[in-house]
Protein backbone atom coordinates (compact mmCIF):
# COMPACT_ATOMS: atom_id res chain seq x y z
CA UNK A 1 0.00 0.00 0.00
CA UNK A 2 1.14 3.52 -0.82
CA UNK A 3 0.56 5.88 2.11
CA UNK A 4 -0.51 9.35 0.97
CA UNK A 5 -0.59 12.69 2.75
CA UNK A 6 -3.07 15.10 1.15
CA UNK A 7 -2.04 18.70 1.86
CA UNK A 8 -4.80 21.21 1.24
CA UNK A 9 -7.31 18.48 2.00
CA UNK A 10 -10.32 20.77 2.56
CA UNK A 11 -10.01 22.61 -0.74
CA UNK A 12 -11.94 21.59 -3.85
CA UNK A 13 -9.04 19.65 -5.30
CA UNK A 14 -8.01 18.25 -1.94
CA UNK A 15 -11.45 16.75 -1.44
CA UNK A 16 -11.38 15.18 -4.91
CA UNK A 17 -7.93 13.69 -4.27
CA UNK A 18 -8.93 12.33 -0.88
CA UNK A 19 -11.98 10.67 -2.41
CA UNK A 20 -9.86 8.94 -5.05
CA UNK A 21 -7.24 7.81 -2.52
CA UNK A 22 -9.95 6.27 -0.35
CA UNK A 23 -11.42 4.44 -3.35
CA UNK A 24 -8.08 3.07 -4.62
CA UNK A 25 -7.07 -0.32 -3.17
CA UNK A 26 -3.39 0.50 -3.85
CA UNK A 27 -3.52 3.60 -1.66
CA UNK A 28 -4.34 4.65 1.85
CA UNK A 29 -4.53 8.01 3.58
CA UNK A 30 -1.59 8.59 5.91
CA UNK A 31 -2.86 12.04 6.93
CA UNK A 32 -5.11 14.87 5.80
CA UNK A 33 -3.68 18.35 6.33
CA UNK A 34 -5.28 21.75 5.83
CA UNK A 35 -4.77 25.13 7.47
CA UNK A 36 -8.50 25.10 8.26
CA UNK A 37 -8.43 21.60 9.75
CA UNK A 38 -9.85 20.63 13.13
CA UNK A 39 -6.54 19.23 14.40
CA UNK A 40 -7.93 15.71 14.67
CA UNK A 41 -9.49 14.31 11.49
CA UNK A 42 -7.72 16.98 9.45
CA UNK A 43 -4.44 18.27 10.85
CA UNK A 44 -3.62 21.95 10.57
CA UNK A 45 0.09 21.54 9.74
CA UNK A 46 2.49 18.98 8.33
CA UNK A 47 4.46 19.33 11.55
CA UNK A 48 1.59 17.50 13.28
CA UNK A 49 1.90 14.42 11.05
CA UNK A 50 3.11 11.39 13.02
CA UNK A 51 2.26 8.63 10.55
CA UNK A 52 4.72 7.26 8.00
CA UNK A 53 4.10 8.34 4.43
CA UNK A 54 5.31 7.40 0.94
CA UNK A 55 4.25 10.60 -0.84
CA UNK A 56 2.73 14.00 -0.10
CA UNK A 57 0.33 15.54 -2.62
CA UNK A 58 -0.04 19.32 -2.30
CA UNK A 59 -2.99 21.25 -3.71
CA UNK A 60 -3.10 24.19 -1.33
CA UNK A 61 -1.63 27.63 -2.14
CA UNK A 62 1.61 28.55 -3.87
CA UNK A 63 2.75 30.61 -0.87
CA UNK A 64 3.24 27.44 1.22
CA UNK A 65 5.05 25.37 -1.41
CA UNK A 66 8.44 26.06 0.21
CA UNK A 67 7.16 24.83 3.57
CA UNK A 68 5.74 21.66 2.00
CA UNK A 69 9.05 20.94 0.28
CA UNK A 70 11.07 21.65 3.42
CA UNK A 71 8.95 19.11 5.30
CA UNK A 72 9.26 16.61 2.44
CA UNK A 73 13.05 16.96 2.41
CA UNK A 74 13.30 16.64 6.17
CA UNK A 75 11.28 13.41 6.12
CA UNK A 76 12.57 12.10 2.75
CA UNK A 77 9.04 11.91 1.33
CA UNK A 78 8.53 12.44 -2.44
CA UNK A 79 6.30 15.42 -3.23
CA UNK A 80 3.65 16.09 -5.86
CA UNK A 81 3.10 19.84 -6.28
CA UNK A 82 -0.20 20.44 -8.05
CA UNK A 83 -0.63 24.00 -6.82
CA UNK A 84 -0.65 26.62 -9.58
CA UNK A 85 0.39 30.27 -9.57
CA UNK A 86 3.91 29.65 -8.27
CA UNK A 87 6.28 32.60 -8.51
CA UNK A 88 9.65 32.38 -10.24
CA UNK A 89 11.30 32.11 -6.83
CA UNK A 90 8.99 29.26 -5.81
CA UNK A 91 9.58 27.40 -9.08
CA UNK A 92 13.31 27.85 -8.53
CA UNK A 93 12.95 26.27 -5.09
CA UNK A 94 11.00 23.36 -6.58
CA UNK A 95 13.90 22.79 -8.99
CA UNK A 96 16.44 23.08 -6.18
CA UNK A 97 14.55 20.56 -4.03
CA UNK A 98 14.39 18.12 -6.95
CA UNK A 99 18.18 17.83 -6.78
CA UNK A 100 17.83 15.80 -3.58
CA UNK A 101 14.23 14.52 -3.68
CA UNK A 102 11.77 13.12 -6.25
CA UNK A 103 9.41 16.01 -7.05
CA UNK A 104 6.52 15.98 -9.50
CA UNK A 105 5.51 19.45 -10.69
CA UNK A 106 3.27 20.36 -13.58
CA UNK A 107 1.16 23.37 -14.51
CA UNK A 108 -1.63 20.93 -15.26
CA UNK A 109 -2.20 17.34 -14.17
CA UNK A 110 -4.27 16.39 -17.23
CA UNK A 111 -2.94 13.83 -19.68
CA UNK A 112 -5.13 15.46 -22.33
CA UNK A 113 -3.30 18.75 -21.85
CA UNK A 114 0.04 16.97 -22.31
CA UNK A 115 -1.26 15.64 -25.63
CA UNK A 116 -2.54 19.08 -26.66
CA UNK A 117 0.80 20.71 -25.84
CA UNK A 118 2.68 18.07 -27.87
CA UNK A 119 0.37 18.57 -30.86
CA UNK A 120 0.77 22.36 -30.64
CA UNK A 121 4.57 22.12 -30.52
CA UNK A 122 4.61 19.81 -33.55
CA UNK A 123 2.28 22.11 -35.50
CA UNK A 124 4.52 25.07 -34.63
CA UNK A 125 7.55 23.16 -35.90
CA UNK A 126 5.94 22.22 -39.21
CA UNK A 127 4.09 25.51 -39.84
CA UNK A 128 7.08 27.75 -39.31
CA UNK A 129 5.39 30.98 -40.43
CA UNK A 130 2.10 30.50 -38.58
CA UNK A 131 0.91 32.93 -35.93
CA UNK A 132 0.16 31.27 -32.59
CA UNK A 133 -2.24 32.47 -29.93
CA UNK A 134 -3.39 30.76 -26.73
CA UNK A 135 -6.70 31.56 -25.06
CA UNK A 136 -7.49 30.14 -21.62
CA UNK A 137 -10.86 30.39 -19.86
CA UNK A 138 -11.52 29.67 -16.19
CA UNK A 139 -14.08 30.33 -13.47
CA UNK A 140 -14.47 33.81 -12.00
CA UNK A 141 -12.66 32.90 -8.76
CA UNK A 142 -9.36 31.75 -10.27
CA UNK A 143 -6.62 34.03 -8.97
CA UNK A 144 -3.64 33.50 -11.27
CA UNK A 145 -3.56 34.68 -14.87
CA UNK A 146 -2.40 33.41 -17.22
CA UNK A 147 -3.07 29.91 -16.02
CA UNK A 148 -0.19 27.57 -15.28
CA UNK A 149 -1.58 25.36 -18.04
CA UNK A 150 -1.40 28.13 -20.63
CA UNK A 151 2.24 28.72 -19.69
CA UNK A 152 2.91 24.97 -19.85
CA UNK A 153 1.52 24.88 -23.40
CA UNK A 154 3.44 28.02 -24.39
CA UNK A 155 6.71 26.62 -23.05
CA UNK A 156 6.16 23.37 -24.93
CA UNK A 157 5.61 25.35 -28.16
CA UNK A 158 8.81 27.24 -27.39
CA UNK A 159 10.74 23.97 -27.72
CA UNK A 160 9.90 24.19 -31.43
CA UNK A 161 10.34 27.96 -31.57
CA UNK A 162 13.18 28.91 -29.21
CA UNK A 163 13.06 32.56 -30.32
CA UNK A 164 9.38 32.93 -29.42
CA UNK A 165 8.32 35.73 -27.09
CA UNK A 166 5.28 35.46 -24.83
CA UNK A 167 2.84 38.38 -25.05
CA UNK A 168 0.47 38.18 -22.11
CA UNK A 169 -2.82 40.07 -22.44
CA UNK A 170 -2.66 42.21 -25.58
CA UNK A 171 -3.63 45.86 -25.29
CA UNK A 172 -2.80 49.23 -26.81
CA UNK A 173 -1.69 50.11 -30.32
CA UNK A 174 1.08 47.68 -31.14
CA UNK A 175 1.45 45.47 -34.18
CA UNK A 176 1.89 41.73 -33.69
CA UNK A 177 5.50 40.61 -34.14
CA UNK A 178 6.49 37.47 -36.02
CA UNK A 179 7.69 35.46 -33.02
CA UNK A 180 4.90 36.42 -30.64
CA UNK A 181 2.96 33.74 -28.80
CA UNK A 182 -0.08 35.57 -27.45
CA UNK A 183 -1.56 34.33 -24.16
CA UNK A 184 -4.98 35.67 -23.24
CA UNK A 185 -7.10 34.99 -20.16
CA UNK A 186 -10.87 34.95 -19.68
CA UNK A 187 -12.50 34.69 -16.23
CA UNK A 188 -16.22 34.02 -16.09
CA UNK A 189 -18.90 31.83 -14.56
CA UNK A 190 -17.98 28.42 -13.21
CA UNK A 191 -15.83 27.20 -16.11
CA UNK A 192 -13.45 24.48 -14.90
CA UNK A 193 -10.91 25.08 -17.65
CA UNK A 194 -10.78 25.56 -21.42
CA UNK A 195 -7.52 25.96 -23.33
CA UNK A 196 -7.38 26.76 -27.04
CA UNK A 197 -4.34 27.07 -29.27
CA UNK A 198 -4.88 28.89 -32.57
CA UNK A 199 -2.23 28.27 -35.24
CA UNK A 200 -2.93 30.43 -38.27
CA UNK A 201 -1.37 31.38 -41.63
CA UNK A 202 -2.80 33.54 -44.40
CA UNK A 203 -4.41 30.49 -45.96
CA UNK A 204 -5.47 28.20 -43.10
CA UNK A 205 -6.06 27.87 -39.37
CA UNK A 206 -5.74 24.97 -36.98
CA UNK A 207 -7.48 25.24 -33.61
CA UNK A 208 -6.59 22.78 -30.85
CA UNK A 209 -8.90 22.75 -27.84
CA UNK A 210 -9.02 20.98 -24.49
CA UNK A 211 -11.98 21.33 -22.14
CA UNK A 212 -12.04 20.05 -18.57
CA UNK A 213 -15.52 18.77 -17.75
CA UNK A 214 -14.88 18.65 -14.01
CA UNK A 215 -12.01 18.79 -11.52
CA UNK A 216 -11.86 15.04 -11.22
CA UNK A 217 -9.39 14.82 -14.11
CA UNK A 218 -6.86 16.94 -12.20
CA UNK A 219 -7.31 14.80 -9.10
CA UNK A 220 -6.88 11.65 -11.18
CA UNK A 221 -3.65 13.05 -12.60
CA UNK A 222 -2.34 14.01 -9.15
CA UNK A 223 -3.07 10.56 -7.72
CA UNK A 224 -1.42 8.92 -10.73
CA UNK A 225 1.56 11.20 -10.22
CA UNK A 226 1.80 10.07 -6.59
CA UNK A 227 1.93 6.43 -7.67
CA UNK A 228 4.40 7.24 -10.43
CA UNK A 229 6.76 9.09 -8.08
CA UNK A 230 7.15 6.28 -5.55
CA UNK A 231 10.46 4.50 -6.03
CA UNK A 232 11.87 7.17 -8.34
CA UNK A 233 15.31 8.66 -7.84
CA UNK A 234 15.76 12.35 -7.08
CA UNK A 235 14.75 14.64 -9.90
CA UNK A 236 12.04 16.87 -11.31
CA UNK A 237 9.24 14.97 -13.03
CA UNK A 238 6.35 16.33 -15.09
CA UNK A 239 3.21 15.06 -16.77
CA UNK A 240 5.31 14.32 -19.87
CA UNK A 241 7.46 11.88 -17.93
CA UNK A 242 4.38 10.08 -16.67
CA UNK A 243 2.81 9.87 -20.12
CA UNK A 244 6.03 8.47 -21.59
CA UNK A 245 6.72 5.94 -18.83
Amino acid sequence: MIKVIVHGALGRMGKEITKLVLEDNMLEVAALVDVNGDGENVLTSLSEVKAEADVVIDFSHHSVVRGVLDWAKAHNVPAVIGTTGCTEEEVSYINETAETLPVFYSGNMSIGIAVLAAFAAEAARIMKDADIEIVETHHRNKLDAPSGTALLIANEIKTSRPDAKFVIGRNGMKKREKNDIGINSVRCGSVVGIHEVVISTDSQTITLKHEAHNRALFAEGAVSAGKFLCGKKSGLYTIKDMVRK
